[in-house]
């Protein structure tokens, strides 16, 4: 290379530093207005997260990107990334605004990671907040008949047994459950309150850093006027209200959490039994194993009674888990006999189920991929 070439590559790499320089810039300026928009969204009981708001931005962003000759598809990853902080940036300066709430709250299990969670979104809204452990049942009484709200947030395997020790709330008081199952403990609820009653389920664990875009499950009880309060509260920390029946949200559930967590510790139990090096796995590994394996690994990072809870919690899943296995085992007999004209045959049988959702996956998948080769060291 050429003293002048060199000179000019040094030149521009000045250049594209000092661009970058002024992005850093930029995004600070706008992590101030939107920490600004947070603390007006709190004075005013707006919602965190607008749905139709963040639409209008994304294909405000894309058509401009096209105007400008710049990939829309690069801008929108952008500012979705830059947007997802702003929530966090809005996060904070709502919790700096003072706001009174006439409404005692009560937590019992409000020191479990998940109660703590809510404990602290119900006093940064200005709501009065009390927790009830195991240990404190001697002065449970009082707090229990002072309680506008009573949350239950203890393990799935003692909720029902937690929620028939609830006698003699006020008769105005909302009941409420976050476990991962809501038939049971929502029957339970109903026997032990008159009032108004709702089972809830967050969809998501005790480390995110706000609601906005979480989705909460909501199974109605009784008397939804009286807790609509509640699922406007939730909705205005960012979260997305999804509204399902008991019985058909424990069969979901049954495929989303209890298949999931399964598969996913007999995968990891697999590779353990197999003595697997996962350095030299993820060194040959594509990305789509590579996040995969992520999955796995993740779960085995967390406590294991999180998830023997909701495993173990129904023994009406173990039929469907076995259904599975059979299904795997036909699979794997198509495997010995070398029957690949069959396997086509049900893969594209497979595929047909799967309809429009298949290619909207391959799409959606392709950009998390994209992104995890980003962070990949």
């Amino acid at each position: 290379m050429s003293d002048n070439n060199q000179a000019d590559f040094d030149k521009v790499r000045q250049e594209i530093d000092q661009v970058d320089n002024k992005l850093v810039e930029l995004i600070g300026k706008r992590l101030e207005l939107t920490g600004e928009v947070g603390r007006l969204k709190a004075m005013l009981n707006l919602p965190l997260y607008v749905p139709t708001r963040e639409a209008e931005i994304i294909s405000h962003k894309r058509q401009l990107a096209k105007q400008n000759g710049i990939s829309e598809d690069l801008i929108e990853d952008v500012i979705r990334r830059i947007m997802r902080e702003s929530y966090s940036s809005q996060t904070a300066t709502r919790n700096n605004v003072t706001v009174t709430v006439d409404k005692k709250i009560l937590i019992v299990g409000g020191a479990g990671q998940l109660g703590a969670l809510f404990a602290r979104l119900f006093v940064q809204s200005g709501y009065n907040v009390d927790v009830l452990e195991k240990d404190d049942w001697g002065v449970a009484e009082e707090k229990l008949k002072a309680a506008s709200l009573v949350m239950v947030a203890v393990p799935i395997r003692v909720t029902e047994q937690v929620i028939a020790m609830l006698t003699n709330l006020n008769p105005e008081c909302v009941l409420i459950d976050i476990t991962s199952l809501k038939s049971k403990p929502l029957d339970a609820m109903m026997k032990v309150h008159q009032g108004p009653v709702v089972g809830l389920h967050p969809m998501f664990g005790p480390g995110i850093k706000t609601l906005a875009k979480q989705t909460i499950v909501v199974c109605h009880g009784r008397m939804e006027q009286k807790y609509q309060w509640l699922i406007e509260q939730l909705q205005s920390w960012g979260a997305k209200i999804s509204l399902v029946e008991s019985q058909q949200h424990d069969k979901l559930m049954s495929i989303i959490q209890v298949f999931r967590h399964f598969s996913t510790v007999a995968h990891g139990y697999h590779l353990k039994e197999e003595n697997i090096n996962l350095d030299e796995v993820l060194e040959l590994s594509s990305p789509i194993y590579r996040l995969e394996l992520i999955m796995v690994g993740r779960l085995f990072a967390q406590n294991p009674e999180l998830y023997s809870d909701i495993i173990f919690a129904e023994k009406s899943n173990i039929p469907m888990i076995r259904r599975f296995i059979e299904r795997f085992t036909d699979l794997l007999d198509l495997l010995e006999a070398q029957d690949d004209k069959r396997f086509t045959e049900l893969f594209n049988e497979v595929s047909k189920w799967f309809g429009e959702h298949a290619e909207l996956f391959l799409q959606e998948s392709n950009l998390m991929l994209a992104k995890a080769n980003d962070i990949r060291k």
